[in-house]
């Protein structure tokens, strides 16, 4: 098993929705309101001067699919550029 960390912009979030989907995950835990920098993008700080904040999707499951899902997540950095999304993953020993 894998677990798949997804933070991006969120204005995005229909987008990574839709990606999620196509992927068939219906399984994850969201946290919005997620404040960072990045190197491509803006600060997402939700102050006066950076207002915008960021979605972190967090997802367990099975090899395949989290390589789709990394797939997905690089297709769409293509795409959409200065957006903002960046994908980690790593390896799951156990889950209760």
């Amino acid at each position: 098993m894998k677990a798949v960390l997804i933070v991006y912009n969120a204005a995005i979030d229909s987008d990574v929705n839709e990606a999620l989907e196509s992927a068939g995950i219906s399984c994850y835990t969201k946290a919005t309101g997620v404040l960072g920098r990045g190197e491509l993008s803006e600060p997402h700080l939700n102050i006066e001067v950076w207002p915008e904040t960021n979605t972190a999707a967090f997802i367990v499951t099975d090899d395949l699919k989290a390589r789709q899902i990394m797939e997905l997540v690089r297709q769409m950095r293509q795409k959409l550029g200065s957006e903002g999304i960046k994908a980690f993953m790593w390896q799951i020993e156990d889950v209760t």
